[in-house]
């Protein structure tokens, strides 16, 4: 016994250098990555930035650009969620054909890549009219905000079905016992904790959408690449619209991310979110 009892004692010692020496490994890369990062920012900034440049170009180009963006992903972003929910509804389905139409909708929009539904939105489309006669003007628009929606409606409607899913089988039948219709039972009971459970993969995926928008630039729309790529074609200076459209991403998705964290925190029974 006391044999036992001292190799368990040398194997904890051992056990927590093995976990010091590993955090200090982990600290020590940590910061050579930081520091790294940290010098190649500072030089991009101080010796490869033009500033007269970029002030030329901020205002009305890039504005314009960013707020073109803005729009597109405020109203994807929203019609992508409601049409997720309603995908992801279908994928539960008691009805056979309604989960299998729902299915083949997520693994064809999750199984080609954006850019070739882009390109059948906008090049496809119109050629179902005869020649000049298709009645949508600036359809560019249109096929991205219908390209981008369809696109993450299908991770949406997934990342749904997973919180539906997650939620005991008993939950729904104690509904159903208090005398509530199916459709009671999911919009009372089930629904609010599956959105609660998928509300992070939900989150991540409006993140995505947002930098998804840089494949907009295919549709000839604007947007913030297309204003790079002008600024360098133009001026053959690379880093100083490369550091703009760094800055315009990150102010939409930093602020995005904080308010997926907050909706996260308030849902969260655990956290005191419900009342």
């Amino acid at each position: 016994m006391a044999t036992d009892t001292g190799r368990q004692r040398d194997a904890s010692v051992l056990d927590k250098l093995d976990d010091n020496r590993f955090r200090q490994i982990g600290m020590v890369g940590t910061a050579l990555f930081a520091l790294v990062v940290a010098v190649f920012t500072s030089y991009i900034l101080f010796a490869r930035v033009d500033y007269s440049l970029l002030i030329n170009i901020i205002y009305p180009q890039f504005t314009f650009a960013f707020l073109r963006v803005i729009g597109i992903i405020l109203i994807s972003g929203v019609l992508a969620v409601v049409a997720g929910v309603i995908v992801g509804l279908a994928r539960v389905s008691k009805t056979g054909l309604t989960r299998a139409i729902s299915k083949g909708y997520i693994e064809f929009f999750r199984g080609t890549p954006l850019l070739f539904q882009l390109f059948v939105i906008y090049l496809g489309v119109p050629t179902l009219w005869p020649p000049g006669q298709f009645p949508i003007q600036g359809f560019n628009y249109y096929a991205a905000v219908i390209g981008l929606t369809m696109n993450h409606a299908a991770y949406v409607g997934e990342a749904l079905r997973g919180g539906i899913e997650s939620i005991p089988k008993g939950q729904m039948e104690a509904a159903r016992s208090l005398g509530m219709s199916y459709i009671q039972s999911m919009r009372e009971v089930v629904l609010p904790q599956a959105w609660r459970n998928s509300l992070a993969a939900i989150g991540n995926d409006q993140v995505i959408l947002v930098k998804d928008t840089s494949l907009l630039t295919v549709l000839a729309i604007p947007e913030l690449l297309s204003a790079f790529r002008q600024v360098n074609s133009a001026t053959f200076d690379a880093w100083t619209p490369i550091v703009l459209v760094a800055v315009a991403y990150l102010m939409i998705t930093i602020p995005l991310g904080k308010l997926i964290r907050m909706l996260e925190a308030r849902a969260d029974p655990a956290a005191g979110g419900e009342h």
